[in-house]
């Protein structure tokens, strides 16, 4: 298949809207139209995976981790970074990234870390923003079911678990159709009134060219009205870093063991223990610190991610449990995750999972 049947199924669940403005989700190398058999899921894409895929025969690496965050200016081999995109280019090997758009859809890398730890009742930790737009259009009565069931079917009126919403108004609209027009109703040259109605409804903002497709093509005027908005209200299926609760409360320590064994961790730097029960924890894959004002407001007992400084412990002030489990330790099962949403879309695509560990931190113990 084309490589651009992958990327485009990746990018419906986790648009590359949803990325945070540093990042580089997407095609890194390759072009959309290459043909590709087999793909490779890693967490980061380094030589020795380019190697591996070159060896297992994959024409595409799916890596969470992007191999580039910045540009670029020479390609002379004197970096790792170079050395790849090198490789990658000389073998005909495409590189794709997801990673924070990943990282901030509901079904993402935080929801697989709450099912690892037993987490229950889920749900976004911080929400984002800008991500809704609302459509107002005018439609004669008679068509307005007809254009609302096509603007539902293209992805807008979605709000929470609730699908088909939009807010209906009657009205009167006025228009003179002039000189080559060919209007729906009315005659060219005569003022018209047209009772219509007002059909006002939210959709994401990436769908903004479909929902507008849509919109076009089930009404029935040949000029159409409508007004864009874009929203402030937080998205609450987006965002970063996930809340859920434990089934039974228990004791600090016989949490942090469970972290340590479920996430497979070697040690865990933790804050001092508060002597309170666990029973609500927020987690979030990667570098997480920036979430602790959130996942205190929450009211969470235990605050599971990593890469925190020194100083940056201090900041929980004995709230709640700050627990380090280290970069690549939060985010190893991303890799399987990628594995089970390419394989359950494209069943007789083959996708391998590296069988190399690229976390760069080791551990003396």
């Amino acid at each position: 298949m084309k490589l651009s049947e992958l990327t485009n199924y990746l990018e419906s669940l986790a648009p590359l809207i949803y990325q945070e403005d540093y990042d580089n989700s997407g095609l890194i190398v390759g072009h959309p139209d290459m043909e590709i058999r087999q793909a490779l899921v890693s967490l980061d894409c380094t030589e020795a995976v380019v190697d591996e895929a070159i060896s297992r025969g994959c024409q595409v690496i799916v890596s969470h981790h992007p191999i580039v965050f910045k540009g670029l200016k020479k390609f002379n081999g004197r970096t790792y970074v170079e050395r790849v995109v090198e490789k990658a280019i000389r073998h005909n090997i495409a590189i794709y990234a997801i990673h924070t758009n990943l990282d901030h859809i509901k079904t993402g890398v935080n929801a697989r870390i709450c099912e690892t730890l037993g987490l229950k009742n889920c749900r976004i930790l911080s929400p984002k923003g800008g991500l809704l737009k609302k459509l107002v259009t005018y439609v004669p009565h008679a068509q307005a079911e007809q254009v609302r069931g096509a603007l539902f079917k293209a992805g807008a009126g979605h709000i929470g678990n609730y699908s088909d919403c939009s807010f209906n108004a009657p009205g009167d609209g006025t228009f003179k159709p002039g000189e080559g027009t060919n209007p729906y109703v009315g005659q060219q040259g005569e003022r018209h009134t047209e009772a219509e109605t007002r059909i006002e409804t939210i959709y994401p903002a990436h769908l903004e060219s479909k929902v507008l497709m849509a919109l076009f093509l089930a009404h029935p005027y040949e000029e159409v009205a409508y007004d864009l908005y874009t929203l402030t209200n937080q998205h609450q299926e987006v965002g970063a870093g996930m809340i859920g609760e434990v089934e039974y409360p228990v004791d600090e320590r016989t949490f942090l063991k469970r972290v340590k064994d479920k996430m497979d961790a070697s040690v865990i730097r933790h804050t001092e223990l508060t002597g309170r029960q666990v029973k609500r924890v927020a987690v979030c894959g990667g570098s997480g610190g920036f979430l602790l004002k959130q996942a205190i407001a929450a009211g969470a007992d235990i605050f599971v991610t990593a890469d925190y400084k020194y100083h940056e412990f201090f900041d929980a002030e004995g709230k709640l449990v700050i627990a380090d489990v280290g970069h690549f330790e939060s985010e190893q099962f991303t890799q399987h995750l990628l594995c089970e949403i390419i394989q359950n879309k494209f069943a007789n695509f083959a996708v391998r999972l590296t069988e190399i560990n690229t976390n760069p931190v080791k551990y003396y113990i």
